[in-house]
């Protein structure tokens, strides 16, 4: 006689059906990927726990509790966000605020090692990491302490999701006052160094929620970027004028404007610290003036936009349109710098 396998149970979703709710610790809840984040985790049922910085607020979601203490002390973490309780997932979009070496290795590294300690300890079977897409071309600090923290963690035995986006709406929406207010729009050489596939923050929160229920995305690093093909800053600009109804104008700058800057900042710096960081910051807007924000194929040495993965439906265009009649805010916070 064959035996009848037992009725499915909560505890016990059936194969290929629902995967029940989890309990989830947060790190990076504030920011505004976070933030989308922890609506996503919301929208899916999932109870979650948020571990912010002393004086951070968040809205008042149901299933969701926020915590406050110290990210980089891991008795912080245990104490004030743990608990001693268990937890089925981490979810973290945290990232240092600065990118500068110190903040980097801080955050990036460190601060997400203790958290994996403290996640093991609590039972945590799955961890999903907002990494980024240009640590395949690590060239920053900040690019070496993410990937010396995803080498940790695929170390680690416990399941891992490491999502790599592509760039943010918010980092290329630095210019869309400017051009409102009749100037051109800035672009180095002529403006087709470099292309991207944005991601709009909810389509990379719904990326990373899913990745807890979706087997094909554990243990793998997955680039992704938004829906449509690649734009390069000139397109980004045309774009803009379109939607104002006027015709393009731009302003070409030369790369090596940024190397004089980083030249001079990187002399100052080496007498005054705090002049040192401002040439990273500039190292930074450098990498991203002349580095594309898609899949590295290193064997062909180059970017190449048709491997690039993209899902959602947001476009940066609609978003532009938002911006320009107001109906969203250029909410960069640190990322202005970029």
């Amino acid at each position: 006689m064959t035996a009848v396998p037992p009725p499915p149970t909560d505890a016990t979703p059936p194969p290929g059906g629902p995967t029940p709710p989890r309990r989830v610790f947060m790190l990076g809840a504030t920011g505004t990927i976070g933030r989308a984040t922890l609506r996503a985790l919301v929208r899916h049922g999932h109870e979650v726990v948020c571990f912010v910085r002393p004086g951070r607020t968040l809205e008042s979601l149901s299933g969701v509790t926020v915590r406050e203490g110290h990210v980089s002390d891991p008795a912080s973490l245990a104490r004030d966000g743990f608990r001693g309780e268990h937890f089925d997932a981490l979810v973290s979009c945290l990232a240092s605020r600065t990118g500068t070496p110190r903040d980097a290795w801080a955050i990036d590294h460190q601060a997400h090692g203790h958290a994996l300690e403290a996640a093991r300890t609590a039972g945590v079977s799955h961890i999903v990491l907002l990494s980024a897409i240009c640590v395949q071309k690590p060239l920053l600090a900040f690019q070496h302490a993410k990937l010396a923290f995803e080498a940790q963690l695929m170390a680690s035995g416990i399941t891992w999701s490491i999502v790599r986006p592509t760039a943010f709406f918010k980092s290329l929406s630095g210019q869309v006052q400017r051009v409102q207010q009749g100037k051109p729009f800035l672009i180095f050489g002529d403006g087709t160094l470099t292309a991207c596939t944005p991601i709009s923050d909810d389509d990379l929160a719904e990326y990373l929620v899913e990745c807890l229920d979706d087997a094909t995305r554990h243990n793998k690093i997955l680039p992704i970027g938004g829906p449509g093909e690649p734009l390069t800053p000139r397109a980004q600009g045309e774009q803009l004028f379109a939607l104002l109804g006027q015709p393009p104008r731009f302003r070409s700058l030369p790369v090596a404007f940024l190397d004089v800057i980083i030249a001079v900042l990187s002399t100052v710096g080496r007498v005054i610290p705090a002049v040192a960081d401002k040439a990273q910051l500039a190292r930074i807007g450098r990498y991203y003036a002349t580095e594309s924000m898609l899949v590295w194929d290193a064997k062909a040495q180059r970017y190449d936009a048709a491997v690039t993965p993209r899902t959602g439906h947001d476009t940066l265009r609609a978003y532009h349109a938002q911006l320009l009649r107001g109906d969203a805010t250029d909410d960069r916070g640190e990322h202005a710098v970029f």
